[in-house]
């Protein structure tokens, strides 16, 4: 690859998880890569000995001086970007009763609102060239939904219907929309990137509160690989016909799919009440 031309990606959230093995891949293939996060001591080590091809830059994707400031230094560095990978995030263990609203909100702030404002700052340069592709991290639970993680699937299914729309307006732009839907990978969201509430109501026990149990248990054993996730989406982001939907990971597949069976048997089965709802002459 000639390194003076290739793509150039900026990827928010690389401190660790799908972020930092991006940079790692990307960079060993050639590639040009803005890295982000919050702590830049977390990432110049991924950029050290690539000062050609790579920028480390501070980034807090809840702080839109930041991202206006990265955005302007990225486009000054290496002239434009190709692909923006919106990575950052974190999860919330909390039944619904249990949800506390300023992590709540907080959430919200860094999955739904920064992921926003990270593609608004993006798309100019994008549009002026009529080139790009848009990344955006989103999760089996944001598909299907679980006990325990309802406020962290609902800025998912947020990111999802986001990203359709998008993916619709920026079409004729030549500019690719994909949504990354993870299932369970060895990375640090069950650990240090996932909040609990403090408040704990017993009667959720049986629900919410083994699955928090099982989420902490299962810190560090998840099936999925980083690394070859990771590779997964630079070859998506690389072919001729990048889907709209990568689901990564048996367990997600499965689970999808499972998802769409029993949404069409619901279809199917009150198909008659559903088209009994329009006005007789429709």
């Amino acid at each position: 690859m000639d390194t003076d031309n290739a793509p150039v990606w900026f990827i928010t959230g690389c401190s660790t998880g799908f972020g930092r093995a991006l940079v790692t891949l990307l960079l060993d293939q050639g590639y040009r890569v803005v890295a982000t996060a919050r702590d830049l001591s977390t990432i110049e080590s991924l950029v050290r000995g690539h000062e050609k091809n790579a920028l480390a830059l501070p980034l807090d994707v809840t702080r839109p001086d930041t991202i206006s400031s990265a955005v302007e230094q990225a486009e000054a560095y290496f002239g434009r970007i190709d692909v923006l990978v919106n990575n950052a995030g974190y999860g919330y263990l909390a039944a619904i009763e249990e949800g506390e609203d300023k992590p709540v909100r907080q959430m919200f702030d860094t999955n739904v609102f920064g992921l926003v404002d990270m593609t608004k700052a993006v798309l100019p340069g994008m549009r002026a060239r009529k080139h790009g592709h848009i990344v955006n991290l989103s999760s089996i639970g944001g598909l299907v939904s679980f006990g325990a993680t309802g406020y962290y699937h609902a800025t998912k299914f947020a990111v999802e219907g986001l990203s359709g729309s998008l993916a619709v307006e920026l079409a004729p732009l030549n500019i690719r929309v994909t949504l990354v839907e993870p299932g369970p990978f060895r990375t640090d969201f069950a650990g240090r990137s996932i909040a609990t509430s403090a408040t704990i109501i017993d009667d959720y026990a049986e629900t919410a509160g083994v699955r928090r149990q099982k989420t902490a248990e299962g810190s560090g054993k998840q099936p999925g690989d980083p690394v070859r996730a990771a590779q997964a989406i630079i070859d998506v982001v690389a072919s001729a016909n990048p889907p709209h939907h990568l689901v990564l990971g048996k367990s997600a597949l499965e689970l999808a799919r499972k998802d769409l069976e029993a949404k069409k048997r619901d279809f199917d089965a009150w198909q008659e009440t559903s088209l009994g709802a329009d006005f007789p002459d429709s």
